[in-house]
């Protein structure tokens, strides 16, 4: 029996359903954690904590542990273990992404730097430290790229800090806010003190964006190394100044030409980065004839997005990636045929909430599959751009996108938050 090592951060939602996907393949599990158990009391073949926040120092801790209770495979589920899973992995000779690779995907500027360099499609940008004025960063930005643009974080997930400016003035504003929010210890513990004292800003990308859920493997047939799980559109328009994501939906509706250019762009991307092994997350925008990756991860989709997901006969996507790191053989790739979509309940404001009505009422709704909340009452909700959660999440399954689409947005206009 396979015996696996899941790295879930203890904030993570993703922990049941590899469990679950796990007790399934009678692959013995190991989860290493940051904190305390992610499980919430969940049947589980171990638990060890490591130093999530230090790679290196972490990779020793697993390393440690491994010669005493060798694991075959290391799989990181969330953006948080994806570089000490391939520190460890390189260490202990498993399987793994080349580090460099990994850490591009964990430093936005680098990503930039090396899609450009690959002479993939890439929007002007900049660096600056944080205790630049952001005045003259704001004269700096309008020289060399022009507004409007997006200011980010080097290395904070979710869209987290992500903030639109379409003038000097704007710009000031935004520059000052996410240098704010890299301050906060939630912060620096996500991206670390070497990734929390620069900003990057990049012209803004105009178009739909869309997210791409792949899986790199060896050469296939046809020479390509990425295969493409789903295609997500997202129908609500990210247009800033803050750039949340509503909902998504599977299959695309986009023209079969346009979803080969996202294949290939993202194909291009990730061995750009020089990824080349399991799950990716690809977030692009597509602009006229050309697609751009905006952001890639070396894990798979985040949040519970993967429930929308199945494969072959109800073969869940956690399943899929457990089958693929342990070498036990994918029945098929083929999706479940009808559409399925995602809303990702969004914040209104900041405060504490107080009170949750409609949820029963939200599951009646035609297609709907679940409703689930995952903030419990009482607890503290902050929006974007400084927040990192949502309320909860809507699933829906149906014949078409469009049918999908509507069962979520029904679905959720039954739903009442108290935030006081």
């Amino acid at each position: 029996m396979p015996r696996v090592m899941l790295l879930i951060p203890s904030a993570s939602y993703r922990a049941p359903d590899f469990m679950e996907a796990a007790a399934r393949l009678g692959v013995e599990v190991v989860v290493g954690t940051d904190r305390r158990s992610p499980l919430e009391g969940a049947a589980h073949g171990g638990l060890a904590t490591f130093d999530f926040d230090d790679p290196e120092h972490g990779a020793d801790e697993i390393e440690a542990y491994a010669t005493l209770h060798p694991v075959d495979t290391i799989v990181a589920v969330d953006d948080g273990g994806t570089l000490l899973a391939a520190r460890a992995a390189r260490r202990l000779e498993l399987p793994h992404n080349p580090v460099s690779a990994v850490e591009a995907t964990r430093d936005k500027s680098a990503l930039r730097a090396r899609l450009q360099a690959a002479g993939l499609p890439s929007p002007a940008w900049h660096v600056a430290h944080v205790s630049e004025p952001p005045e003259a960063v704001a004269a700096t930005v309008r020289e060399r790229v022009g507004y409007p643009v997006v200011v980010k974080p080097l290395a904070l997930s979710a869209s987290r800090g992500v903030i639109r400016a379409d003038d000097e003035r704007a710009f000031v504003e935004a520059f000052r806010r996410v240098t704010s929010i890299l301050t906060t210890e939630e912060a620096l513990a996500e991206c670390g003190a070497r990734h929390a004292d620069r900003v990057l800003i990049e012209g803004y990308i105009p178009g739909i964006e869309v997210s791409l859920e792949g899986l790199l493997t060896e050469p296939r047939a046809d020479g390509g190394r990425l295969r493409a799980l789903a295609i997500f559109d997202k129908p609500d328009p990210l247009v800033g100044p803050y750039f949340e994501e509503t909902i998504y939906v599977t299959p695309s509706r986009l023209p079969e030409e346009q979803q080969r250019l996202i294949e290939a762009t993202a194909e291009r991307a990730c061995l750009a980065l020089g990824l080349r092994d399991g799950p990716v997350h690809v977030e692009l925008r597509l602009d006229g004839g050309q697609a751009y990756s905006i952001d890639i991860a070396a894990r798979s989709i985040g949040g519970l997005c993967a429930r929308t997901l199945q494969f072959g006969t109800g073969m869940s996507l956690e399943e899929l990636l457990l089958r693929h790191a342990t070498g036990a053989g994918i029945p098929t790739f083929e999706r479940d045929t009808r559409a399925a979509g995602v809303m990702m309940i969004p914040i209104p404001r900041a405060g504490v909430l107080r009170a949750i009505e409609g949820v029963e009422a939200a599951e009646a709704v035609p297609l709907i599959e679940s409703v689930t909340i995952s903030i419990p009452v009482g607890g503290k909700v902050t929006p974007l751009p400084e927040g990192t959660e949502y309320l909860g999440f809507i699933f829906a399954r149906g014949e078409s996108p469009a049918e999908v689409e509507q069962a979520l947005r029904n679905a959720h206009a039954t739903l009442r938050f108290e935030i006081e």
